[in-house]
C-alpha cells in the first residue's frame, strides 16, 4: 500500500488580534512560511504538484484562490498550482488530508498542505459582538433557506450558541472551564519559556514568538468577565483568540522521498471525517475520534500526544468526559485559549506541533482532531518514524 509522509512542517508565530502581523497581508503570511518549507525541506518548488491551503471567511485580500497567491506572493515557480479549501475551522486539517489522498493514491507525489488566516484584516461574524447582544438565526449563511429552516426551524446557529449547549449537555461549569482556560495559558507559557516551539517557528520580521498567552491572567480576573450571550457561561476568557498566522506542510510519496533525497518525519497513519447537529455544532469530535480509533484498531492508550483545537473550553472538556482521555497527554503545550486560532491556518498550525512534539517526546502517535462549523471534525493520526 502506498504511503504519505510528512517531510517539513513550519509555522509562523501566531499573532494576536491588532498585534505584530496584524497589518500583514494574508497572501504575504502564507508565501513566508511557503518559502521556510522549501528552503528547510531542500526540496526543487518546481517538483511540487500542487498546493492545498485553508481559508475561511475568503473575500477581500483572502479571496481569489488565496493558495495560489501565496505560492506567487513566495516567489514559486508559476507552473504550481493551488487550490483554497474551505471546511470552516478544519479548514487547513482538510488541506492535509487532502494532500495526503493524492499521494496515497498514486496520483501525486510532492504537495503542499497548511492554511493562512488574517484575523485583525477579515473579522469571523459576532467576533466584534458586545457581550449580551442576541446571536440569532437570521445572521448567518443558513438565513433564507428554506430547506434549512423547515429541518432546524429559527434556533441559533452560530459558535458561542453551540458552546453553552456543550457546557449544559455535559455538565460543565464556568469554573471548570476558566481552570481548564488557565491551564492552557500556563501550558503555552511553559513552552515559550522553554524553546519547544522554536524549531517549528519561522520569525516574521520582530515577531519571533506566539503572542496570545497572557502571564498576568488569573481565574480572578476570568470570573469577573461578562458572559459573551447574557446569561450564558462562555466568556472571551474560555474561547479561542482572533488570531492571524499562517502554516505549512510538504507531503511525500516514497517515490518522491527516494528521488529528492528527503526524509520522512511522519508516517500520516490514518485520515478521516464525521459529521453530526450542526446547532450544537462544536461535539463533533467525540463521534470523529470514536470512528477514527474503530477503524484503525487503536486505542487512546495507543496514542501519546492529542491535539484538539481549543475553540471553546467546553468542547475539549466535554472530549475528554466522554472519551475518558489522559488530561496529560492532550495539548500539552496549550492550545487556542492561550496560543490563538487563527481559522484557516489552524489544522496546519496543529499538526505542525504535533509532529515537532512528538519529536520532542519521543512519542510514536499523535491524534488531531477540531470542530468545524457545520457539525464537523476532521481526525488525522500520524506515526513519528
Amino acid at each position: 500500500m502506498p504511503e504519505a509522509y510528512i517531510v517539513e512542517a513550519v509555522r509562523t508565530p501566531v499573532g494576536r488580534r491588532k498585534g505584530g502581523l496584524s497589518q500583514v497581508h494574508p497572501a504575504d503570511l502564507g508565501a513566508h512560511v511557503l518559502a521556510a518549507l522549501v528552503e528547510r525541506s531542500g526540496v526543487d518548488p518546481a517538483a511540487v504538484e500542487d498546493v492545498v491551503f485553508g481559508c475561511v471567511d475568503t473575500v477581500g485580500p483572502q479571496a481569489g484562490d488565496i493558495a495560489r497567491t501565496c505560492w506567487l506572493a513566495a516567489g514559486l515557480p508559476e507552473e504550481v498550482p493551488g487550490v483554497t479549501v474551505d471546511r470552516q475551522c478544519g479548514s487547513s486539517q482538510q488541506a492535509v488530508h487532502f494532500a495526503a489522498q493524492g499521494v496515497l493514491s498514486g496520483t501525486q507525489d510532492l504537495v503542499v498542505a497548511g492554511g493562512t488566516q488574517n484575523m485583525s484584516m477579515i473579522p469571523i461574524a459576532f467576533a466584534s459582538r458586545q457581550a449580551g447582544e442576541p446571536l440569532g438565526f437570521t445572521e448567518g449563511p443558513y438565513a433564507g433557506s428554506r430547506g434549512w429552516r423547515a429541518r432546524y426551524g429559527d434556533q441559533p446557529v452560530n459558535q458561542f450558541h453551540g458552546a453553552e449547549l456543550i457546557a449544559r449537555k455535559w455538565g460543565i461549569s464556568r469554573t471548570d472551564m476558566e481552570e481548564f482556560a488557565l491551564r492552557s495559558h500556563r501550558r503555552a507559557l511553559r513552552a515559550l519559556d522553554e524553546g519547544r516551539f522554536a524549531r517549528e517557528i519561522a520569525p516574521y520580521g520582530d515577531v519571533a514568538a506566539d503572542e496570545g498567552p497572557r502571564r498576568d491572567t488569573t481565574l480572578e480576573k476570568m470570573a469577573a468577565l461578562a458572559p459573551v450571550v447574557e446569561g450564558g457561561t462562555i466568556t472571551a476568557a474560555v474561547s479561542s483568540q482572533v488570531s492571524d498566522g499562517a502554516a505549512a506542510l510538504l507531503l511525500a510519496s516514497e517515490r518522491a522521498v527516494t528521488e529528492h533525497g528527503l526524509t520522512p518525519r511522519a508516517r500520516v497513519h490514518h485520515l478521516s471525517v464525521r459529521g453530526e447537529d450542526p446547532i450544537r455544532m462544536l461535539s463533533a469530535p467525540i463521534p470523529a475520534t470514536a470512528h477514527a480509533l474503530k477503524k484503525t484498531g487503536l486505542t487512546l492508550d495507543d496514542i501519546d500526544l492529542v491535539e484538539i483545537n481549543e475553540a471553546f473550553a467546553p468542547v475539549v472538556l466535554a472530549w475528554l468526559k466522554e472519551t475518558g482521555a489522559d488530561p496529560d497527554k492532550v495539548n500539552v503545550n496549550g492550545g487556542a485559549i492561550a496560543l490563538g486560532h487563527p481559522l484557516g491556518a489552524t489544522g496546519a498550525r496543529l499538526m505542525t506541533t504535533l509532529l515537532h512534539e512528538l519529536e520532542r517526546t519521543g512519542g510514536r502517535f499523535g491524534l488531531q482532531t477540531m470542530c468545524e462549523g457545520g457539525g464537523q471534525a476532521n481526525v488525522t493520526i500520524i506515526e513519528r518514524l
